[in-house]
């Protein structure tokens, strides 16, 4: 059928994602910067062959009390790492909380679509 696979697990998941590749994992959610392990380069480098990221972008620290230019340096930064001959989807790395500046939600999203392959 061509379906994809999605899994969402939070916190550092490292040790158990070559059995989620195995087990036919295809894409992993959330890339969360906060948690031990769950460093983007070390995730490329180990399993971007095999595996596709979604999230990246802290939503606990950068989008609610960063300015919009951090925010943009960090979408381009992750989109550079991440998206090197694809497979990664940039968005936050989980639920963009309340008290978040839209001014920091249109940078994440501006800085996205203006970023370059």
């Amino acid at each position: 059928m061509g379906l994809k696979t999605f899994y969402h697990s939070c916190g550092s998941i490292v040790p158990v994602i070559e059995d989620f590749i195995e087990m036919g994992l295809d894409i992993l959610d959330p890339i969360q910067p906060k948690a031990e392990g769950m460093n983007p380069e070390a995730l490329k480098s180990r399993f971007g062959d095999r595996l596709a990221f979604h999230g990246g972008v802290d939503e606990q620290e950068l989008l609610p009390r960063g300015t919009a230019d951090e925010v943009r340096n960090e979408v381009h930064r992750l989109i550079d790492i991440l998206g090197q001959q694809g497979g990664y989807i940039i968005c936050a790395a989980h639920a963009i909380q309340p008290d978040t500046p839209m001014e920091n939600i249109l940078a994440m999203y501006e800085a996205a679509k203006e970023h370059c392959y």
